[in-house]
């Protein structure tokens, strides 16, 4: 089993809805990783057992294998795809924060890069993940990892799954012909839809009067807003996720970007900075005032001495 010894489950802290995305994509990745290897890794602990390199490695060598293998039993559709034709260097016995961990993870940046063709706006560094700088970057590099492995063979996460079911069911739409896919699919777990209707319900809790649109197309699939935006949204285990662009969000935070009532509510609910007092500054020391000719002669501290006022000479009637 790999992973280093000690790492428990660790109690989950509520997070903000521009953090559930992530925090459901570590969870399925989590889950991933753990049936495929057998390791103690989970959404707590995520981070802390991948920071020596030891199972990138370990996994990037594993991606290659399934490749080859692809390769011996699909020559004619291998030839059109990129696969991995190198492994990665991989110190196993790194322990986390020390140089062998550091290149175990640039190796396996490295490998990403040039095996994978994972552009680097897909990318992280070898600092986001020692320390932590940047896990969302690191979150979608995997993912992105996945997507292509899957496509020679590699056992996909429940996201990825997810999104070949969407594409599959755009293809089907279009009456476009479907991919050559040469290798049987996992079967995912049926879908409660009934369930996810109920979910999506409870989701938009929208008290308005004139309530933000969410209209059901088809079994997961809605129209938003006052445009005629599709989205198709699927149940990750406790998260009602929607499908966005190339990637996922959690519903919750995409109604938080959309619905222009949660939008005014979060900015006034968004509290202000904190006043900071600090050591207050001398007053500036002001340039001595040159005396006018008229006030020569006059004592410190007197007034300027005012002519009277001459009366207004009020025109005569005659």
């Amino acid at each position: 089993m790999w992973g280093p010894p000690g790492t428990a489950v660790r109690s989950i802290r509520p997070y903000r809805s521009s953090e559930q995305y992530l925090y459901a994509m570590k969870e399925d990745l989590a889950e991933w990783l753990k049936e495929l290897y057998d390791l103690d890794i989970e959404v707590g602990t995520f981070v802390e057992v991948l920071e020596t390199g030891a199972v990138l490695c370990s996994h990037a060598n594993n991606i290659k294998h399934v490749a080859e293998e692809f390769a011996r039993a699909c020559p004619g559709v291998a030839c059109h795809l990129r696969l991995p034709t190198a492994g990665v260097a991989c110190n196993l016995a790194a322990q986390p924060g020390t140089f062998q961990a550091r290149d175990n993870i640039s190796n396996f940046i490295q490998w990403c890069r040039k095996e994978m063709d994972i552009k680097d706006v897909l990318m992280f560094e070898t600092e986001d993940l020692v320390l932590r700088k940047n896990e969302k970057n690191f979150v979608l590099c995997l993912l992105e990892l996945a997507r292509r492995a899957a496509r020679f063979g590699m056992r996909a996460p429940t996201l990825v799954q997810m999104e070949e079911e969407i594409e599959e069911e755009l293809r089907q739409e279009l009456d476009l012909p479907p991919t050559e896919s040469p290798l049987p699919r996992t079967p995912r777990k049926p879908r409660d839809l009934h369930n996810l209707d109920q979910m999506v319900w409870r989701g938009i809790r929208c008290t308005c009067p004139v309530q933000f649109p969410m209209i059901k197309i088809s079994e997961g699939k809605y129209r938003v807003g006052d445009s005629d935006t599709l989205i198709f949204v699927r149940i990750l285990r406790e998260h009602v996720m929607v499908r966005v662009g190339g990637g996922w969000d959690t519903l919750e935070h995409y109604l938080d970007k959309h619905d222009p009532c949660r939008c005014t509510s979060l900015c006034e609910s968004l509290p202000l900075p904190p006043v900071t007092w600090g050591p207050r500054a001398p007053p500036s020391p002001r340039p001595p005032a040159t005396p006018s000719p008229e006030g020569l002669g006059r004592p410190p501290g007197a007034s300027p001495r005012r002519e009277p006022a001459q009366p207004r000479r009020v025109p005569s009637s005659r």
